[in-house]
């Protein structure tokens, strides 16, 4: 058990080691940027009418200390972190004056809902199917499958998500294609409501989910095909155990666990694929907000998202790695 400690420790090290580095070149690629945030709102303030050149600096002033930007590079940076242990990233540029954390709070329950499904959807149905094709190689159908795998792996998110769109939405229109919910109804935990979330969110996970399932089933055959000419598995074969027990005991249980370090490795491209999906279906999550608060220049906004996305993920990825050694008896913890 002490083993089992000291290799929690250290993957929590990195972990911290991870978020640190992330953080920081989130900090430094947003206030690259050309944009100034303090004089893009004086600009959209004045351009309404003429404002006395005291109220114009003390605005400056004012939005300055709001954003963090007063002070030395060292000063900012110091007043960055402070913020950001306190979960307070200022309030945001295009929403002025909602902060940027409220406006985080309302998008990411959508993500994450839609991210725990599909990703959960996705790994289990592609690993079960791939299982059963690698194991059971001459089966037709199975073989069908490989091909429309093999076939939606390389089709990127965006493509296959407007596809869907031109297809329920216009062709056959029987799904809504834009936002998470039916306007003006209220969020709560009422049937109406609900039946329309499970509406909303159809699409969306769907282009996640058929991309996904692809990628853990064309892995997933590849493994379980090496697995099955292993001693053990043909030494089951000749003593008359039952094939579905040796495919789920034998078989399966060893090749997921590959499986299981592909699944912390490809949790930034699912966020990556969320990205692009909330925004072509209007999902109202963390990727759509990204991408307005790139197009209206609201660094203050990305860096909140980022730094959350950043947060995201790396727990996602230490929660499994913990969780290795248990499913893993082979995986050395010392």
């Amino acid at each position: 058990m002490s083993g089992y400690l000291a290799y929690i420790a250290k993957r929590l090290a990195q972990f911290v080691l991870v978020v640190f580095i992330g953080i920081n070149l989130a900090y430094v690629i947003t206030h690259a940027t050309p944009i100034d945030p303090v004089e893009q709102s004086i600009s959209a303030v004045t351009s309404f009418g003429n404002t006395a050149p005291g109220a114009i600096e003390q605005m400056r002033t004012s939005l300055r200390e709001l954003y963090g930007l007063e002070g030395s590079a060292i000063q900012q940076y110091v007043v960055f972190w402070k913020r950001i242990l306190r979960a307070d990233f200022g309030p945001s540029m295009s929403a002025f004056p909602t902060p940027v954390s409220t406006l985080i709070a309302r998008a990411l329950p959508w993500t994450t809902g839609l991210l725990v499904v599909s990703t959960t959807v996705t790994w289990v149905l592609g690993n079960w199917l791939g299982g059963l094709a690698g194991y059971y190689q001459k089966s037709r159908g199975l073989k069908l499958l490989g091909v429309i795998a093999m076939g939606l792996h390389p089709i990127p998110y965006y493509i296959l998500a407007l596809l869907l769109l031109i297809v329920f939405g216009f062709l056959w229109p029987v799904l809504p294609i834009t936002g998470g919910s039916a306007m003006n109804l209220p969020q709560a935990w009422s049937w109406a409501f609900v039946t329309s979330v499970f509406k909303h969110s159809i699409l969306p996970a769907l282009s996640l989910i058929l991309i996904g399932v692809g990628s853990w089933f064309l892995g997933m055959r590849s493994l379980v095909s090496n697995v099955v000419t292993e001693d053990y598995v043909i030494y089951a074969e000749l003593a008359g155990v039952k094939s579905h027990r040796i495919l789920s005991s034998y078989v399966m249980r060893n090749a997921l666990v590959p499986q299981v370090t592909g699944l912390a490795i490809s949790l930034g491209g699912i966020f990556n694929g969320a990205v692009i999906t909330e925004k072509v279906f209007g999902y109202p999550g963390v990727g759509s907000l990204l991408v307005d608060a790139v197009y209206a220049g609201d660094y203050g906004l990305v860096l909140g998202v980022t730094t959350v996305s950043i947060l995201g993920v790396s727990i996602g990825v230490l929660a499994i790695d913990l969780l290795y050694p248990l499913l893993d008896p082979r995986v050395k913890v010392s």
